[in-house]
């Protein structure tokens, strides 16, 4: 496929509330440096904005970011604003709170439910917004969020936020979460490489309803943040049929998995970014889909 004159219009678009977004997006974690959540070597700021810039040219329009995204030298919300705004009318920029890192980068306990309005102001001051288009609650570990999305509501309610979400939860959290407001996205690890029973659950349910369904590391397999595993034969089979590289296959996966379902990639390289957005144009066969499943209820099996 020729990624470079594909834009992220032709992945299609899908509601996050009442905010049209492309389905494919971008995660702004990796903007900061090859560790985002270590001090080491910061990215390289003008490359940093130039990938930022490039994605708005491409039709990237759902951008997924944190305060908690920095590096030595880089904030994401930082990279952001500086390379973006003012903002345009239909770019949404979505970002979380719950987990949180000291200036030393170090990782605190989770916030409480008072701490969150403190985390939203973070948001809105790197960002150099008057609100917030979206706010995900991360679950850190608690057993219910009732309390924590009820300190977000109010935020809602005061016009800080204009829609929520949630992040690494189960089923029953939804539930919880709905009953307090209305809950637009759910944002979970997710992708070929990877397998959890909860969150399959949760992508079925988030289609019956309607809810947004945004993965993490859909690209990376098992290792998570540290990278894409290596590709299975499969995998390598259907991307030399496509002309496309394994990653592009993992992001068209994702997408094939329910029209609900959006993707946000995360990259500082300007070549992967035009990747990315290509992967939303691979349309995979049925013939194609059934293999790669067969492949991933075999790597569940072996488990």
């Amino acid at each position: 496929m020729t990624s470079e004159t594909i834009t992220a219009h032709t992945s299609g678009t899908r509601l996050l509330g009442d905010l049209p977004v492309r389905r494919v997006g971008l995660g702004a974690m990796r903007l900061t440096g090859s560790a985002a959540f270590h001090l080491g070597t910061a990215s390289d700021r003008e490359r940093s904005l130039a990938v930022l810039r490039r994605a708005v040219e491409l039709g990237v329009n759902h951008i997924d970011t944190a305060a908690f995204y920095f590096s030595s030298l880089r904030s994401a919300n930082e990279l952001i604003a500086g390379a973006l705004a003012p903002y345009a009318d239909d770019l949404v920029i979505a970002t979380k709170v719950g987990p949180f890192r000291d200036w030393s980068g170090e990782w605190g306990t989770s916030a409480r439910p008072e701490d969150l309005r403190g985390h939203v102001e973070e948001n809105l001051r790197q960002l150099g917004r008057d609100h917030l288009d979206l706010v995900y609650l991360r679950r850190m570990r608690q057993d219910s969020v009732t309390e924590h999305f009820g300190a977000l509501a109010e935020l809602r309610d005061a016009g800080l936020i204009r829609h929520l979400g949630l992040s690494g939860v189960e089923p029953r959290h939804l539930a919880e979460a709905e009953a307090i407001a209305p809950v637009v996205s759910v944002q979970n690890r997710y992708g070929l490489g990877f397998h959890d029973p909860a969150t399959d659950e949760l992508l079925r349910i988030c289609g019956e309803r309607d809810i947004a369904f945004v993965p993490f590391y859909a690209i990376a397999g098992e290792t998570g943040p540290a990278g894409a595993d290596a590709p299975d034969g499969e995998l390598l089979a259907v991307a030399a049929a496509h002309g496309a590289s394994p990653a592009q296959v993992r992001i068209a996966w994702t997408l094939h998995q329910g029209p609900h379902v959006l993707v946000i990639p995360g990259t500082g390289n300007p070549a992967h970014l035009v990747e990315n957005v290509a992967a939303g144009a691979l349309r995979l066969t049925d013939d194609e889909l059934a293999r790669l499943d067969a492949g991933r209820r075999g790597d569940e099996h072996r488990d």
